[in-house]
């Protein structure tokens, strides 16, 4: 139910921005994941994606995520196009490009997924970011 409320709450803003979004979410009742792991993962990457999505001109905006079961780990995929060029890591990391006391997001998510056994992918390439987390369940 938390996870269902955040994605409908964060695809409204999404849609409220101009961004096209395709998105399906399959979730299972029952998870190894707390709801409020699940939801600070999910709240995180779709916030990063539509800040991402809004810097560019309104008819090019676009945010696709997939939230299903493969086999028996909970698959999440997040792409956004961005204006952004392809991103470099630093020690390992993409570097937040927010000033100030922001950039936390993604070292909880990290932390989240680290501490179920998950694995967490992020890819950078010119003009769109893709971030795929897989959890046991």
């Amino acid at each position: 139910i938390m996870a269902d409320a955040i994605l409908n709450s964060k695809l409204s803003l999404a849609r409220a921005g101009g961004i096209r979004v395709d998105v399906s979410a399959s979730i299972p009742v029952e998870l190894a994941v707390s709801d409020i792991d699940l939801c600070v993962i999910i709240g995180n990457l779709l916030d990063n994606a539509i800040e991402a999505s809004v810097r560019l001109p309104e008819g090019e905006r676009m945010l696709r995520g997939y939230i299903e079961m493969k086999k028996n780990r909970l698959y999440m995929s997040f792409t956004n196009l961005t204006a952004d060029k392809k991103l470099r890591k630093e020690n390992g990391r993409f570097r937040s490009s927010k000033s100030g006391m922001h950039g936390f997001g993604l070292l909880r998510v990290d932390s989240i997924v680290e501490k179920y056994g998950g694995y967490l992918s992020r890819n950078s390439e010119d003009g769109a970011f893709t971030t795929e987390v897989l959890l046991p369940v």
